[in-house]
């Protein structure tokens, strides 16, 4: 790839882009410094703290991925995005994941920000690209190119699997295999895929800019201190969200299933705010499409293993809430599916998957949560049904790799 075609409206202004570099840097800084210096805080003070920390963290990796464009091929871009894109959420995941080898209590938690990462890109994500489009003037309806039938249709392979999972109560080696291996398949058939120039914004622009000799230091730079504040943040953070969840009487489970995503997605949902906002609608649904499947395939893929690492069995068990949860995750997931197989995304499609995301804090109870999802995937199926000639297109895109 040669390098981002610079555009006037792409540009943030260097001091600005580098106002923003600074103050994640000094976020981050803080908070590995707090970590290394031992110094007590309080729980809500260590997610406040810890949280920017990971919070920018995620968007040095978001500035440092996309800048990074300028200097690999399409292939290994799509590849290095893919694994950038999950790993702020995945870190709290697979700590759980790993503290559940030796103890079992964490294994209630592990899939917990999972679920939760999931189903904010689904209902929040993908009708905020819409949203944000219509207000900057862009029209109620989004058009999805031809090519997004590819993402769709592995996304929905993906979600009948993982919908498989939890009906076994346990996130077996090999589910984690099969995962990982969908994930490289679905990459294989993406890297044949037409590629296009990146449209760099805000301080991906500002560094892709810059010259190349320090365009590649700077990016090797935000990559290594991203990897060194994640890795020193996120036991702190991840028992900082249990911690203040029992000081102020919340659900442990929902502090790291709601919280912990909401500072993960964050750099995620303003890049492709930005790009909508531009115009640039279907490359931000794009975005969003292949961060869904990441998180399914790599995250999910990789919880067995984290589990495995830290001394625990050949699989990761999934409590009664957990198995409610995976299950809705799967049905809004196959829901989102069914409603963009005719490349469509208006008003109503955007309320429908808001509705899906705000709908589960109503319900209370397990048997509740996985009646929705079978409501869920019977609307989806209906949908599906209704729309067969869109199915079986992306069924041949899928197949061959081409519309």
């Amino acid at each position: 790839m040669t390098g981002a075609q610079e555009h006037p409206r792409n540009s943030a202004g260097s001091v600005g882009s580098a106002f923003r570099l600074g103050a994640a840097l000094v976020f981050a800084a803080s908070a590995v410094a707090v970590r290394c210096l031992g110094l007590p805080l309080s729980p809500l003070m260590g997610v406040l703290v810890y949280g920017a920390g990971v919070v920018a963290a995620a968007f040095l990796l978001s500035w440092a991925a996309e800048a990074a464009e300028c200097e690999i091929s399409a292939h290994l871009a799509m590849m290095l995005l893919a694994l950038v894109a999950v790993m702020p959420e995945s870190a709290v995941d697979l700590y759980f994941a790993w503290r559940a080898g030796s103890d079992q209590v964490f294994a209630t938690y592990a899939a917990a920000n999972m679920t939760g990462a999931n189903r904010l890109l689904v209902g929040i994500g993908w009708p905020l690209v819409l949203i944000v489009g219509a207000f900057s003037g862009r029209g109620r309806t989004l058009l999805l190119k031809p090519v997004h039938r590819l993402e769709l249709g592995w996304l929905a392979v993906v979600t009948v699997y993982a919908a498989l999972i939890p009906l076994r109560g346990r996130i077996w080696l090999y589910d984690g295999a099969v995962l990982i291996g969908l994930f490289l398949a679905y990459l294989w058939r993406a890297s044949h895929a037409p590629s296009t120039e990146p449209e760099l914004v805000g301080v991906a622009y500002w560094l892709g800019h810059l010259g190349r000799p320090i365009r590649r230091v700077a990016i090797a730079a935000l990559f290594l201190v991203s990897a060194v504040v994640i890795a020193a943040v996120v036991g702190p953070f991840a028992n900082a969200l249990l911690g203040a969840a029992r000081s102020m009487g919340l659900s442990e489970f929902l502090a790291v299933q709601w919280l912990a995503p909401l500072a993960s997605e964050a750099p995620e949902l303003v890049v492709a705010g930005t790009l909508a906002a531009r115009g640039h609608r279907a490359m931000a649904m794009t975005a969003l499409l292949s961060s869904k499947l990441n998180q399914w395939t790599l995250l999910v893929g990789g919880l067995p293993f984290a589990c495995w690492a830290g001394g625990g069995g050949w699989w990761l068990p999934l409590d009664a809430r957990q198995t409610a949860e995976f299950l809705l995750t799967a049905g809004q997931t196959m829901l989102g599916v069914a409603l963009l197989v005719n490349l469509r995304l208006t008003a109503v499609t955007a309320a429908i998957l808001v509705g899906s995301f705000v709908l589960p804090f109503a319900l209370r109870s397990e048997d509740q949560r996985l009646t929705l999802a079978i409501m869920y995937l019977m609307a989806s199926a209906a949908i599906m049904a209704f729309r067969a000639r869109e199915v079986a297109t992306t069924i041949r895109t899928l197949v061959s790799g081409r519309e």
